[in-house]
């Protein structure tokens, strides 16, 4: 015979939030430590890393270093090389292009990091609904299905193609560069998270939390979503530089950043026509720069990779 005290702790309702570690249900504090040791090994990655603090630092306090503004306008001095008065020398207006390289970093980093935050919460919603909904019946499945067949469409329909159709309706501007590229930008990481909750909801603790009465929402915020924090991070430092090239390269097609600010992609256009008249420095400060943050968000990006990927096959 079984005790009264012990039968009545078999039957006892129990908390979910209990009988399932924090270290089975989400990664633990010693596992983005040693993500964290695995980084800092990796040199490359580490170079990206202070790479992008320089950038993001110059961008803030860059302009400011020079008694120039980026749209100040001295015809005596156009076309002049880099000098001391002019550290990446001006252009065909006589504008200073210090100042204008790294305005141009705030406008190139101010569009990548709000459609990057665009798209990790429109992909967090729809991919962790849609992830999760699958499967769970008929009216689960319809969700579903509604929701990808959305992403698909999106995901069929060229930027380019949003960008000009949005000009014909907004005025080009910042604005108009982050709406276009959010509308469609979204989708790839709403697959991503798709998938990734497809895979953690057949797990023993999410089901046993389904049994016990959790609430969707509680299963989804709190059980699945923290597992699938690695590839988002990950995720992250690809679409930030994806939404800066896509900026200069509008800027650059003239259907981005409108004068008088200041873009890679709009200095590059500008230079393009002079390049061959030996005024290289119009043409080479910012390409450069477009060229190093690429390679600086890619460079942490796969260094972050590798250091997820190490600690998970461990």
């Amino acid at each position: 015979m079984i005790p009264h005290k012990e039968e009545d702790a078999l039957f006892r309702p129990v908390d979910p939030n209990r009988i399932w570690p924090d270290t089975i249900q989400r990664p633990s504090l010693s596992f983005w430590k040693g993500v964290l040791i695995n980084i800092v090994k990796n040199k490359l990655a580490m170079l990206g890393f202070s790479l992008l603090l320089v950038i993001v630092l110059m961008s803030i306090i860059g302009p400011h270093l020079v008694p120039y503004n980026y749209s100040d306008q001295n015809l005596m001095n156009s076309n002049k090389p880099p000098s001391s008065k002019h550290w990446f020398g001006t252009d065909d207006l006589g504008r200073d292009m210090w100042s204008r390289t790294w305005y141009g970093a705030r406008i190139s980093l101010t569009i990548g990091f709000v459609a990057a935050f665009i798209d990790l919460v429109m992909g967090i919603l729809v991919g962790g609904v849609s992830g999760y909904m699958a499967g769970r019946g008929k009216l689960g499945d319809r969700i579903d299905s509604i929701l990808m067949r959305i992403v698909e469409i999106l995901y069929g329909i060229p930027y380019l193609l949003v960008v000009i159709l949005l000009m014909v309706i907004m005025e080009p501007g910042l604005w108009t560069i982050i709406a276009a590229l959010s509308i469609t930008g979204w989708v790839g990481m709403a697959r991503i998270i798709r998938g990734q909750i497809l895979q953690l909801k057949q797990q023993e603790y999410v089901m046993a939390a389904q049994k016990l009465g959790t609430s969707h929402a509680k299963i989804i915020f709190r059980h699945l979503l923290p597992n699938t924090l690695g590839i988002i991070i990950v995720n992250l430092t690809f679409t930030i530089p994806q939404a800066i090239f896509a900026e200069s390269f509008l800027s650059f097609l003239g259907l981005g950043v409108q004068a008088p600010f200041a873009s890679w992609g709009t200095m590059a256009n500008d230079a393009l026509g002079v390049i061959l008249s030996g005024q290289w420095w119009r043409l080479f400060f910012p390409g450069f720069m477009i060229s190093l943050t690429m390679f600086a968000f890619n460079a942490f990006g796969d260094g972050l990779q590798d250091a997820l990927d190490s600690r998970i096959r461990k």
